[in-house]
This record gives structure tokens, C-alpha cells and sequence, in this order.
């Protein structure tokens, strides 16, 4: 696998998490009804709320006409570290919110630093909480702090600021049925850049509802990387270790 090429897909395995097979969240009756203050409370009703999940997750990920398909294990504790190892620990990842880290005893490589390359990739500034929000299927940016409208297209509520922001537009698309995400889009008109993720389908894991397949497009001009998550066999709320060393004699990744 080319350098760049792993740092990539390592990188945005992180970007999932994983659920039970089990039963799928069907469309419920409908609501059209609600004003804006009432959506966006109905959503937070909805927030994962777990201490800890463990999981098998497979990504499918695709970019310059080239398809990788990849099952790691996935261990999140809320709030504090997201981590994913690979068959007997070849490649190890743990994200906190201080820093991104990862190994690769393919190569004898390791990397750590901030989330500036991961922000540089899909094209919008990140941090641990919009990556926890975006594995969780929560919006990217908190709705309780800015103002937002609504409106209706498609059988699907739209929520985006009543002012949209200079260098980017957010959107958020959420289900009427259940008011979880069903979409949220970033665009960058004068950057041609565009960050989607689909949520598009949800199961019922315990009492929470999690997503259960998701689809992230991140685009930039002409070029395009598609990744999509499978996600099994998950268990919450279990006592989980998150070991990571990085070995002696690696090399270190430059980004």
C-alpha cells in the first residue's frame, strides 16, 4: 500500500463505529409539525449516550477508480478516546482529544500529531468532538449555539443557520419519523470542496439508536473519496482497555 494511500485510509477508519445486527429502525409515523426549537430539542432527545462500545467494523473505502475493503476492531470511550486495531496489531490507531496516533508494522512506521491533516482532508476543521459527533451520528456543529431555520424537502427536515457562515454552508437533513441525521453537508463554493455524510440507515442497539450503515463523500474539485461502513456486533458499556505503544525503531511519518 502507498504511503499516502495508508495514512488515508488509517486516518478515516476512525471516522465509524459500529452496531448490532439486530433490528433495523423502520419509518415511524411521520411528524411535519414541529417548529425549529422543537426539532433541534426532539434531535438531543436522541443523542448516544453510552460510556463505552466495542465493535467489528468493515470499510469499504474507494478513491481514483481503486477499492480497499478492511475489518478492524473499534473501541470508543465517550469523550475521551476512539481506538481501532487491525488482525494481530498491524495497524494500531488511538485518537484522544489531544492528539491523533497510529503504527504500522507493515512498514515500520508510526505517526502522531494533531487533526490539521485530518481537517485538510475532508476539507472543514476538526477536532475529537466533531469526530465523536460525526461517528455518533450527532450534527458536527453544536445546534444550541447558533440560529438556525427549518424547512421541509423531501419527506426530510432541513436545518441550516439563518446565517450561513462566510467560507462554508452547513445543512443538516434529519428524519421526521425518528430525528436523528439522516444527512449533513458541508460545502466550500469557492474551495469546490463538499464534506457529505449519509446516515442511511439506523438500528436500535439497547435502548440507543445508532447508525448502521454510513456513507462519507469527501470531494475537492475533481477528486473524490468515498468511504462506507458496515457495522457489527456491537457491545456497550463493557470495561475496555485501549493499549497502544508505538514499538522502538519505528520511523516516524512526516505529514
Amino acid at each position: 500500500m502507498q504511503k499516502q494511500t495508508y495514512i488515508i485510509f488509517t486516518l478515516l477508519t476512525l471516522f465509524a463505529f459500529s452496531c448490532k445486527p439486530g433490528k433495523a429502525i423502520s419509518a415511524g409515523n411521520a411528524n411535519y409539525s414541529l417548529s425549529t426549537r422543537q426539532l433541534i430539542k426532539e434531535n438531543a432527545k436522541q443523542a448516544a449516550n453510552f460510556k463505552t462500545l466495542q465493535a467489528k467494523l468493515k470499510i469499504s473505502y474507494y478513491k481514483n477508480q481503486k477499492e480497499q475493503t478492511h475489518t478492524v476492531s473499534f473501541r470508543a470511550k465517550k469523550d475521551e478516546v476512539l481506538w481501532i486495531s487491525a488482525t494481530f496489531s498491524v495497524i494500531r490507531a488511538k485518537v484522544t482529544p489531544e492528539k491523533v496516533s497510529f503504527y504500522n508494522k507493515l512498514d515500520n512506521t508510526y505517526f502522531e500529531g494533531d487533526y490539521e491533516y485530518l481537517s485538510e482532508l475532508l476539507g472543514t476543521e476538526l477536532d475529537y468532538q466533531k469526530v465523536q459527533n460525526l461517528l455518533f451520528g450527532e450534527a458536527l456543529f453544536s445546534l444550541k449555539n447558533d440560529a438556525y431555520k427549518s424547512s421541509i424537502d423531501d419527506n426530510v427536515y432541513i436545518l441550516q443557520p439563518k446565517k450561513q457562515r462566510e467560507l462554508f454552508e452547513i445543512f443538516f437533513l434529519l428524519d421526521p419519523s425518528h430525528f436523528k441525521l439522516t444527512s449533513q453537508q458541508i460545502w466550500q463554493p469557492k474551495e469546490r470542496r463538499m464534506l457529505q455524510i449519509d446516515y442511511v440507515s439506523y438500528q436500535k442497539v439497547g435502548s440507543q439508536k445508532l447508525p448502521q450503515y454510513v456513507k462519507i463523500n469527501a470531494a475537492e474539485a475533481t477528486q473524490e473519496t468515498i468511504i462506507q461502513l458496515e457495522f457489527k456486533n456491537v457491545s456497550l458499556n463493557e470495561d475496555l482497555r485501549f493499549p497502544f505503544k508505538i514499538p522502538s525503531g519505528f520511523k516516524e511519518i512526516k505529514i
